[in-house]
C-alpha cells in the first residue's frame, strides 16, 4: 500500500504537538550557511603535492644509468612503492582523526570515499612493497624468496615490526569489503579497523632504519619526521583533546527514555551550556553510556532533534543487545559522547531547495534537518507498516511550520505502489523539479542504492546527492 499526503500550508503558529514525553515547541528558521567545495579542493590539491614530494627524494637521489639490472629496476620499484605505501598511511591516520577542519572540508561522504579508496590503494602499494623488495634482494644476493624472507627478519633491525604491520594491514584490508564487514559483529570489526593505528607504530622504525631516502640525517629524513609529528597531533587532537574537552563543558545525563514504537526509544539528554553547543541537524555523535553493561561500547547515532539550548535528543531502533540495554537507562546516567560529526546538514547543500528520502530509523537525521533547510522542502519517508513510522506527529507538525511536502511511502520494496513512486518517473511526479533539488538520503543500504540509481536517472546531479555516513 502507498499512502501519501502533502502538507504545503503557510507557518502554523497554534499549539504545537506534543510527542514522546516533550513538547515540541516552535522553532525558528535557522538556516545555516552553505559551506563550500572550495576547502576539499584545497586540501585535494595539497595530499597530491606531498605525494609527489614523496618520491622527489628518490628520483633525485637515484643516479641516472643505475637501474640497469632486473635486479635493481626491481628494487627500485620496491622503494617508490615503499615511499608511498608510507605517505598514504600519513594520510589514512589523519583522514581517520576526526580533525574537524578536515572533516569541514572534505564532507562527510566525501571524506568516508577519500578514505575508502586511500585504504585500498594503500593495502596495493604495501603489498607490492612488499613482493618488489623481496624479489629484487633475492635477485641480487641469488637466494630464494623465502630464504630472503629469513635473512630480512633475522638480520635486519625493526624488519619483524614491520611484517606484523603489514599483516595488520592485510587483516584490516579485507574486514574493510562489503560482504566480510556485514558478516562481522561490528565490535569485532571496530577493534580491527582501530588497529590500524598500530601500524603506524609498527612501521615507523622500518621506515627510519631501512628506507633509502630516510635513514641518512638531512632535510628529507626531518621533513618526514615532522610529517609524522603532525599527523600524531591531528590524531590526538581529534580523538582525545576534543572529546575531552566537550564532555568537561557540557557534562551529559541522561533525562528520559521515551519509546517511540514497540522497537525504537528515545533517549533525552540534559547538560550544562548546551546554549553554546555547536551542533547542526543531521550531525551524529558517538555515544558512550556510562552504566552497567553499555559503558565499554560507543555507536554512532544521529540527534534526531535540532540543538534547542536545553536538550538533545537521540531516536535508536533495538537491534541488539547493546540498543537493547539502552531501554534501561535511567535518568542521571552519565554519558560520553564525541562529536558532532558529520556534513549530512543544510549546510552543505548546493540548491535553494532539497528533497530528503528516509527508510525506517533513517528518518531520525532529516527529522533534526527540516527545522534548518530553507522553507519549501519535499520529504519521502518509506516504511513497511504504518507502525514503522517514526515521529510521524512532529514530521506532520514541521511540514505545517517549515512548509514542507511529505509523502508516507508505506510498503515491502516488491509492492507495486512503492516500487513506482521510487522509480525516475515516479520521483518527477512527485517532485517535478527533483533535478534541481540537493536530494538527502538516509536509510537501509537497499533503499540507498536503488534511490541513488533511480535519482541519477532521473537527471539529479552526483554533487546534489547526499548521503549520511557514520564511520571512519
Amino acid at each position: 500500500m502507498t499512502h501519501s499526503h502533502t502538507h504545503a500550508a503557510g507557518r502554523r503558529t497554534g499549539t504545537p504537538s506534543r510527542h514522546g514525553g516533550r513538547t515540541a515547541e516552535p522553532v525558528p528558521p535557522q538556516i545555516p550557511a552553505r559551506r563550500g567545495p572550495g576547502g576539499r579542493r584545497l586540501l585535494a590539491a595539497l595530499l597530491l603535492v606531498g605525494l609527489l614530494a614523496s618520491v622527489l627524494p628518490w628520483w633525485l637521489g637515484t643516479p641516472a644509468g643505475s637501474l640497469r639490472t632486473t635486479a635493481a629496476t626491481v628494487t627500485a620499484a620496491g622503494r617508490i612503492t615503499g615511499l608511498v605505501a608510507g605517505y598514504l598511511l600519513l594520510v589514512q591516520v589523519l583522514l581517520m582523526s576526526r580533525l574537524r577542519l578536515v572533516e569541514r572540508w572534505i564532507g562527510g561522504e566525501h571524506l568516508s570515499r577519500w578514505h575508502r579508496d586511500v585504504g585500498a590503494t594503500l593495502l596495493v602499494a604495501m603489498l607490492a612493497h612488499v613482493s618488489l623488495i623481496l624479489v629484487g634482494y633475492a635477485d641480487l644476493r641469488n637466494h630464494s624468496v623465502l630464504a630472503e624472507v629469513g635473512t630480512l627478519l633475522g638480520t635486519y633491525e625493526d624488519m619483524v615490526s614491520a611484517f606484523v604491520a603489514a599483516g595488520i594491514l592485510v587483516v584490516v584490508g579485507f574486514s574493510s569489503i562489503r560482504g566480510i564487514r556485514r558478516a562481522l559483529p561490528y565490535e569485532l570489526w571496530h577493534l580491527l579497523h582501530r588497529s590500524s593505528y598500530l601500524v603506524l607504530l609498527l612501521g615507523y622504525g622500518h621506515q627510519f632504519s631501512h628506507g633509502g631516502q630516510l635513514y641518512k640525517p638531512g632535510p628529507v629524513r626531518t621533513g618526514w619526521i615532522a610529517l609524522y609529528l603532525l599527523v600524531v597531533a591531528a590524531l590526538l587532537w581529534g580523538r582525545v583533546i576534543t572529546p575531552l574537552v566537550f564532555n568537561l563543558r557540557h557534562r551529559l545525563r541522561v533525562a528520559d527514555v521515551v519509546a517511540e514504537s514497540p522497537d525504537t526509544i528515545s533517549i533525552y539528554l540534559t547538560g550544562d551550556r548546551l546554549d553554546r553547543l555547536e551542533m547542526l541537524g543531521g550531525q551524529h555523535f558517538r555515544w558512550r553510556f556510562l552504566t552497567r553493561g553499555c559503558w565499554w561500547q560507543s555507536h554512532p547515532f544521529s540527534v534526531s532533534a535540532a540543538a534547542n539550548g536545553r536538550w538533545l535528543r537521540l531516536t535508536v531502533k533495538v537491534v541488539g543487545a547493546h540498543t537493547g540495554d539502552l531501554r534501561n537507562l535511567e535518568p542521571g546516567n552519565r554519558v560520553w559522547a564525541q562529536g558532532p560529526s558529520g556534513t549530512f546538514t543544510a549546510a552543505h547543500r548546493v540548491r535553494d531547495r532539497a528533497l530528503l528520502i528516509a527508510g525506517g530509523s533513517g528518518i531520525t537525521p532529516i527529522r533534526a534537518m527540516l527545522e534548518e533547510l530553507p522553507p519549501g522542502a519535499a520529504l519521502i519517508y518509506r516504511a513497511r507498516t504504518p507502525a514503522d513510522v517514526l515521529l510521524g506527529r512532529e514530521l506532520d507538525w514541521l511540514a505545517q511550520a517549515r512548509d514542507t511536502s511529505i509523502w508516507y511511502v508505506i510498503g515491502s520494496r516488491d509492492d507495486p505502489g512503492p516500487r513506482q513512486m521510487m522509480s525516475p518517473d515516479g520521483l518527477r511526479q512527485l517532485v517535478p523539479d527533483v533535478a534541481r533539488r540537493d536530494v538527502y538520503l538516509c536509510g537501509p543500504p537497499g533503499l540507498v542504492e536503488q534511490s541513488v540509481a533511480a535519482l541519477r536517472r532521473a537527471g539529479v546531479p552526483r554533487r546534489q546527492i547526499h548521503l549520511a555516513t557514520f564511520e571512519l
